[in-house]
């Protein structure tokens, strides 16, 4: 099979996984490209309540496709920077399922993902110090944020590979499964990401990506009141029953999310 990112959805949850197990799911440069639009109709899609990223057998992703790189910085930025963002900016809770290799680009991806949970004996590392590759500052102060500024120092200098214990230490991974117990937990926290309220959820996931306009603060103040999911959720508390939250994005999608601004750092 040619390389390629698969994706199922199948009870709320759509799984995207990276597929190139003859390279250990090295991302080439036409998977770099057919993510951003395959998120793009992911988000868009009402069946879709959440996503997980994951790799096709025993690893996650050893990062590009050496052999795709180009030598100038926007030759190795134009192709994993959109796609970055484009995971970052999913407007639905992601959760990237690590086991084996999760380095360079595939590292990326993963820090793009709001959690990470990875089975034990997963390596991590971003290896452009080895490389020469200049980390773009967007992908730089995401990893920061994360990880704080020793670590992502640690791992951005020396390029060298950190295990479970240290990526759980650090903030790098939120939960570290044993072996074979990885799947079953990723299920299990998705059901619990699908019983809470996606209104919650959405605005989280738009006010952490950065400052907030005063007009979308009202925006969400609005489909608050209108959406009946606070009454809800309190009724439910308090008859002692799991809340039915009803509320969907209105229906243009995505549309009335703010547009996304490519970062100072992208290529054009």
């Amino acid at each position: 099979m040619e390389p390629c990112l698969q994706h199922t959805i199948a009870d709320g949850i759509a799984t995207v996984v990276i597929h190139h197990p003859a390279k250990r799911n090295a991302l080439t440069p036409g998977m770099w490209r057919a993510l951003p639009p395959l998120l793009e109709r992911l988000a868009a899609d009402p069946a879709v309540r959440a996503l997980v990223l994951t790799g096709a057998g025993d690893t996650f992703s050893a990062g590009a496709d050496i052999g795709s790189l180009g030598t100038t910085y926007e030759e190795t930025t134009a192709l994993a920077l959109p796609a970055e963002e484009a995971l970052a900016g999913f407007p639905k809770p992601t959760l990237a399922a690590v086991r084996g290799s999760c380095v360079g680009g595939g590292c990326q991806l993963a820090v793009a993902c709001d959690l990470r949970f990875a089975e034990q004996g997963s390596r991590f590392g971003i290896t452009a110090a080895r490389l020469g590759v200049v980390y773009a500052p967007s992908s730089t102060r995401r990893l920061m944020d994360l990880v704080g500024p020793a670590t992502a120092k640690y791992l951005l200098l020396s390029g060298e590979l950190m295990g479970t214990e240290r990526a759980l230490r650090t903030g790098l991974v939120d939960e570290v499964l044993p072996p074979g117990g990885l799947d079953e937990r990723v299920a299990e926290f998705s059901r619990v990401l699908l019983s809470r309220s996606a209104l919650s959820q959405a605005a989280v996931k738009e006010f952490t990506a950065g400052p907030v306009d005063p007009a979308r603060l009202e925006y969400w103040r609005d489909q608050l009141s209108v959406s009946g999911e606070l009454g809800e959720g309190v009724t439910a508390f308090l008859e002692r029953r799991a809340p039915r939250f009803g509320w969907t994005p209105p229906a243009a999608g995505c549309a009335d999310r703010p547009s996304s601004q490519p970062p100072a750092d992208a290529p054009v």
